[in-house]
């Protein structure tokens, strides 16, 4: 018994094999797909590491600030009174957040008005290191757990 009867139909089998293999290879890993986000949800600032010229050491945080990210790609937090919403994107470790109030500056911001963070998730809380504004010289970490 002959599977494969000649050359051409041995090419239509490969072809087809190829693609079905790089049709269920094709999973999302893009961080930027909002919709199954980790982050999306409420948090607040529970804990940060923070350093005064040493050693990097842990403080908890009282009444921290809260943040809530919706599926949309949009936030709310009330880190600032000025401006409470904007938009927020993922692009593979970097979290980056741009509020939609006019005229609203915060000094954590890039030369582009957003602000950015290194991300890191863990099972129960995430970790946000500035990447733009004024950083830590010594290195600090904010820690948000789900609310």
């Amino acid at each position: 018994m002959h599977l494969v009867k000649n050359t051409s139909e041995m090419k239509k089998l490969t072809c087809i094999l190829i693609l079905v293999t790089g049709f269920y290879s094709c999973t999302s890993d893009n961080p930027s797909d909002l919709e199954n986000s980790y982050l999306i949800g409420k948090w607040k600032l529970s804990e940060a590491y923070i350093s005064a010229g040493g050693p990097q050491y842990l403080v908890e945080i009282e009444d921290g600030e809260e943040i809530e990210f919706f599926q949309s790609g949009t936030f709310n937090s009330d880190r600032y009174t000025e401006c409470t919403t904007g938009n927020f994107s993922l692009e593979h470790d970097e979290l980056r957040l741009e509020y939609s109030c006019n005229e609203f500056n915060p000094i954590a911001e890039n030369e582009n008005g957003i602000i950015t963070y290194k991300l890191e998730t863990h099972s129960n809380y995430f970790a946000l290191t500035p990447t733009s504004g004024p950083i830590c010289i010594e290195g600090c970490s904010y820690i948000y757990r789900r609310k």
